[in-house]
């Protein structure tokens, strides 16, 4: 393997970040889990990952996602992945932990 092709590798990364579910309201994350919403998602067995970009790619019609969003935005997130088992991240809303499995 050459280091060019380590180097491009590396140029083409992509940031990710890992949060809870709850997060997200109960309408926000059944449209996840039914990939219904109003930005490009890929749900999974346990959330599902949203595609932020950068530049971002559209901003979300979702208000919870939205605040999400503008702040992943700032923080050079370009992945946000969802999931059950994620870390709550403080500073950013809770929602109703019970509706949490999909």
């Amino acid at each position: 393997m050459t280091t060019a092709c380590i180097d491009r590798l590396r140029e083409l990364a992509e940031s990710i970040t890992v949060l809870s579910l709850s997060h997200l309201q109960p309408a926000t994350r059944a449209g996840l889990q039914e990939n219904d919403l109003s930005v490009n998602a890929y749900p999974t067995e346990f959330g599902g990952l949203v595609y932020v970009g950068s530049p971002p790619h559209r901003t979300p019609i979702e208000t919870d996602l939205s605040l999400i969003w503008d702040i992943s935005t700032r923080a050079g997130i370009e992945w946000l992945f969802f999931d059950a088992e994620g870390p709550v991240i403080d500073g950013l809303p809770i929602f109703d932990a019970q509706a949490l499995t999909p």
